[in-house]
């Protein structure tokens, strides 16, 4: 029988008075036994764990939570200045994705999926207030089982197992969603359908770590990957298939809400060993073939292209696609002559699968490229995408190679070809190294700050500023992933090394809402990304330290963890927006001891949900 969370439990809050007495240095390591989880083991688990703890929790000798900083930390006291308290939003925006609006989408064109592309509110529309969690929410369950079993509570939509129903996509079983792991593609499920890729494309000796899922439904094709050593960035629109990305999410699998209209991918390019559509419905041969060339900017010298479903193998299918053979021959032949003059070579086409494969270098190509009159496109640099509009012309190959990139998981340490070949100024392989290192020693002090850092409690993890991925290659563990951010106003574009070292991400610009659901994450980190951004206030208004906060909230999970580490003047203006924002915290000093002017602040946001059963004293 499918596990089954207890949405009811409605424990008393003796809970909550353990977790203050132990103290804030144990909360992290109390809040993953008394979490809502749907175990119904909670209050016994707080209360054996004080009892044996006794409140030490081998805290690092020289870490202490009382910094020493020039006495400036006693400015955070609450007593000291007044703090703005931010009220709960309404129920309505539980599932509120500002930069996804339905009803904003609606007033733009829609020609070229145009409406549903990211238009964020202005000023005056934004939210100032705390995205709820539904009544009933519960912690997702852990990994590997929130692969097949999803909370109903926490995204209560059932379209999908009606419209989805025969293909086993996902179905509703009491007060959990069930995920077989089945598509339109793969009846057989998701593992038949990777064996037969895989008796083509090389997955299991590491050479294919890093997928581009394109219209990815609820992500099965990433969640079943996983097991494969192969982590997958999935997106698709948010449509009226309601949930497709927030189901991913609850699944643990990476995902954002995203579509191929008339904007570049944010992503850099060559970042991906391989890109998959299966039925993803964009039309690949039309307009020139722009899609098919935004695909070959992100997609690695040597990497693989699948497309399953229509029009593939027309003569044999047409019949039941239900659809014109003409007009299917022609979707082909569209798709294969945009191949043909991106030099990809066909490998495989059985069934409804196709599969080509980018050449390793562009010297093969340039006759056949000459004679299609190809037009190859200006930019200086083909990562500059963030709202760049997409462009026919193909992303000629870079003057030094991918092909000294090794294998997964060699490639995690290794120096990416970029750092290398000198292609991120100020970033040489010396610094590269000192960086991994410096991350190393961060990661260790923050799992002994956080016992459940590597226990498979945080599965969704987020870097807000990832710089290189130090953070997340310390991380590595098959029992989480991380979704590593570039802001846009970063000091310098790392993002195409962070998937070089066999990780994901994407570019983002703080001032705006994420592509993402609400409660999308166990874990932020946050990495002088209040610096970053605190400088960039004076030079323009688009957003302050509150809208950066506000959206970590919306997109952190109920009892999710923060850790951000930056200048301690920064990090008291942080403290006091947070102390009305429903967050237990405390500030700690760095490692290396109370002498080091970059500290680190650690939260808990606190379980509450619309309506009322809230932790908050407020």
């Amino acid at each position: 029988m499918a596990p089954k969370p207890n949405p009811g439990d409605n424990r008393t809050r003796s809970s909550i008075q353990i977790f203050i007495v132990a103290g804030l240095c144990c909360f992290f390591y109390i809040l993953g036994a008394w979490q809502r989880s749907g175990f119904g083991k909670a209050d016994n688990l707080a209360m054996e764990i004080t009892k044996n703890t006794g409140g030490d929790c081998n805290i690092i000798s020289n870490l202490n939570f009382e910094t020493h900083h020039g006495g400036e930390i006693t400015s955070t006291d609450d007593s000291v200045s007044e703090k703005k308290v931010f009220k709960p939003c309404a129920p309505k925006y539980t599932d509120y994705t500002p930069c996804q609006d339905q009803r904003r989408a609606m007033t733009f064109p829609r020609d070229n999926m145009i409406y549903r592309e990211r238009h964020c509110p202005p000023e005056e529309e934004k939210l100032h207030c705390l995205i709820p969690a539904p009544k009933g929410y519960v912690t997702p369950f852990p990994w590997p089982k929130s692969r097949d079993y999803v909370p109903y509570a926490n995204a209560p939509y059932k379209s999908l197992t009606v419209e989805k129903a025969i293909q086993n996509w996902v179905q509703y079983e009491g007060n959990v969603f069930r995920f077989p792991g089945g598509g339109t593609q793969f009846p057989q499920g998701a593992d038949k359908y990777i064996d037969q890729l895989a008796s083509v494309i090389p997955i299991k000796n590491g050479t294919v770590r890093t997928l581009l899922d394109t219209g990815c439904g609820v992500a099965s094709l990433g969640a079943y990957l996983w097991s494969r050593n192969v982590i997958a960035m999935s997106f698709a629109p948010r449509d009226s298939h309601e949930a497709q990305v927030q189901f991913a999410l609850e699944r643990g699998v990476p995902a954002v809400i995203g579509v191929l209209g008339t904007i570049k991918v944010p992503y850099p390019s060559r970042a991906f060993d391989m890109a998959h559509c299966s039925r993803c419905l964009i039309p690949w041969g039309a307009n020139d073939g722009k899609y098919l060339m935004e695909v070959d900017r992100v997609l690695r010298p040597g990497g693989y292209w699948v497309l399953s479903g229509p029009p593939i193998n027309w003569k044999v299918n047409y019949k039941a696609w239900q659809r014109p053979k003409e007009e299917l021959q022609e979707e082909q032949r569209q798709i294969e002559e945009a191949a043909k003059m991106l030099c990809w070579e066909k490998k495989y086409e059985k069934g409804e699968i196709a599969i080509w494969q980018k050449r390793m270098d562009g010297d093969s190509c340039h006759s056949k490229q000459d004679e299609s009159q190809v037009t190859f496109c200006k930019s200086s640099d083909p990562d500059d995408v963030w709202y760049q509009k997409m462009e026919t012309c193909v992303t000629p190959y870079p003057d030094t190679s991918s092909s000294a990139l090794k294998n997964f998981p060699e490639r995690l340490y290794a120096v990416p070809p970029r750092v290398a070949s000198g292609s991120i100024p100020g970033v040489s392989a010396e610094k590269y190294q000192e960086d991994s290192n410096k991350w190393k020693k961060h990661v260790k002090a923050y799992k002994r700050i956080n016992r459940l850092l590597d226990s498979g409690r945080y599965r969704n993890i987020m870097d807000m500023n990832a710089g290189l991925g130090g953070f997340a290659a310390a991380l590595q563990s098959p029992k989480l992933w991380v979704m590593n951010v570039v802001p846009t106003i970063a000091e310098r574009s790392t993002l195409g090394a962070v998937y070089e070292r066999g990780l994901i991400g994407i570019y983002h610009d703080w001032c705006e809402a994420f592509s993402t659901y609400p409660r999308s994450y166990d874990l932020i980190h946050a990495n002088g990304l209040f610096s970053l951004y605190n400088k960039n206030f004076r030079v323009n208004c688009r957003c302050n330290l509150e809208d950066i906060l506000l959206e970590m909230d919306r997109i952190l999970r109920p009892e999710g963890a923060v850790i951000i580490r930056d200048e301690v003047d920064v990090l008291i203006k942080v403290k006091k927006i947070i102390g009305g924002m429903r967050w237990d915290t405390k500030m700690m000093d760095h490692e290396d001891g109370p002498l080091v002017p970059e500290k680190i602040l650690v939260a808990v946001k606190q379980y509450w949900v619309a309506g009322g059963n809230s932790t908050s004293t407020q």
